[in-house]
């Protein structure tokens, strides 16, 4: 029951990844979009994209957070003792970006509509970069098992988390322009799909080239996930590149709907090799997914409430997403301001 258990948990990552992280994709786009009035046009399309979805997008971080605790507590309790400080900067991330993407919509002022705007779109880089470093730090085995703590600040800022985190905000902004042409084209903005077609084309580069740079990172700082990248996860590799490509094809030919569907599996890929490089490890060579485990009875408990909630719970989300496509949902918006203060 543990491998199903830890089967279960990076579903949830893969989740949170591909939808949360499309989220925070769109606020680093908000981030770099320009002034008041350049940006104006990119920021609608973006508040458009993901007003109606992105607290749901959370769900996910709070079900990974759950089974990680339940199923594996001596994993939870070492890395969060461990890299507590990352933890704690991408919660206060979460808190701020919320509640800066709401307020900015309620006030009328442009200086504060902007100061709100830059909350956001600066929370939006950070918390993906603190969830990657934390992935770099468990990958490179800088989390001890045993639920003790290691050391607060090489855990995290080192090669492979550094890569980690520079990589995660990539990925975020290739997912987002992706997303974001679609959303364009739902819009039936012909410029605003160029503007984002142009800088998912520009994130996927930079991905790419950041991905080529990390195999040396890698082989150098991480070895025992390198080994298992270029050997039982190759393929996954394989398909990660292949859909990565393919996506840049598909978005120069206009195909926004297979370019779509393609960042999607790029990025899946590369999520669902780490798993499966660092297999059987949650902790990489310290802690197995067997030796981490919960008793079997809490498995099961868990288990039956992951079963609960594909049936309940993910049909609901999913019911949102539906509507939200059809553009069924009512928008949240705020006159826009006469003249700054």
């Amino acid at each position: 029951m543990s491998t199903a258990a830890a089967v279960v948990l990076f579903i949830g990552i893969l989740g949170y990844a591909i939808f949360g992280g499309a989220d925070f994709g769109a606020g680093f786009w908000d981030l770099v979009a320009g002034g008041t009035h350049r940006g104006g046009r990119p920021r609608a399309v973006i508040d458009h994209s993901i007003a109606p979805v992105w607290e749901a997008n959370h769900v996910w971080l709070i079900f990974v957070f759950v089974v990680l605790w339940t199923s594996f507590p001596e994993a939870y309790a070492s890395i969060t003792l461990t890299l507590f400080v990352p933890l704690t900067i991408a919660a206060f991330g979460i808190v701020l970006r919320g509640a800066s993407f709401a307020f900015r919509k309620a006030v009328l002022a442009t200086r504060q509509r902007r100061a709100f705007g830059a909350v956001f779109a600066l929370s939006s880089v950070m918390v993906p970069y603190c969830f990657g470093a934390i992935a770099g730090a468990i990958a490179s085995g800088r989390v001890p098992a045993g639920g003790v703590a290691g050391d607060p600040w090489d855990s995290w800022v080192n090669p492979t988390s550094i890569l980690g985190g520079v990589l995660a905000v990539c990925a975020c902004a290739y997912l987002a322009a992706v997303y974001l042409v679609w959303d364009a084209r739902r819009l039936a903005d012909a410029a605003m799909i160029e503007y984002f077609r142009i800088r998912a084309l520009v994130a996927a580069a930079v991905a790419g080239v950041v991905a080529f740079v990390g195999i040396f990172v890698l082989a150098s700082d991480a070895e025992y996930l390198f080994d298992g990248l270029t050997s039982r996860a190759l393929p996954l590799v394989i398909v990660s590149a292949v859909c990565g490509a393919g996506s840049l094809v598909l978005l120069l030919r206009a195909n926004h709907r297979g370019a779509r569907l393609a960042a999607v599996g790029a990025v899946a890929a590369v999520i669902v090799g780490w798993g499966v490089a660092q297999w059987d490890y949650i902790l990489p060579e310290t802690l197995t997914v067997d030796a981490a485990a919960a008793p079997s009875g809490t498995i099961a408990a868990v288990l039956v409430a992951t079963v609960l909630a594909v049936l309940f719970v993910f049909p609901a989300i999913g019911f949102l997403f539906v509507l939200d496509q059809r553009g069924m949902l009512p928008m949240e918006s705020a006159p826009e301001p006469n003249a700054a203060p």
